[in-house]
């Protein structure tokens, strides 16, 4: 099952959850504005694995998720392309400022 860190605020963890849905892939949704201990878990591991990726393209780091081989990664649609899915195409804007990711 993989773990997700998200908000309700992000279309691209929308985006994510909408192809976890459709494609019945197991999941458990942490939403990190729900609580500040969901917060700072998120910050704990976006810090830990994700820092230099959002530093180099102004990305918050979301939806961060958690494999089940405990990698961490921020590329849901490579996950679900090696998983033999493709992704379902999102209507929503990014909110980085490189367009791409949250």
């Amino acid at each position: 099952m993989v773990k997700i860190y998200g908000s309700k605020m992000c279309p691209d963890c929308t985006a994510l959850v909408n192809n976890l849905e459709y494609y019945k892939i197991p999941y458990e949704y942490i939403d990190i504005n729900d609580s500040l201990k969901n917060l700072k878990e998120f910050l704990v591991i976006r810090d830990e694995y994700l820092l230099d990726w959002c530093h180099q393209y102004g990305d918050i780091g979301l939806p961060a998720c958690i494999l089940d081989d405990g990698k961490v990664t921020i590329h849901w649609e490579e996950y679900l392309e090696s998983l033999g899915y493709t992704p379902l195409p999102s209507e929503n804007e990014s909110c980085s400022i490189s367009g791409k990711g949250c």
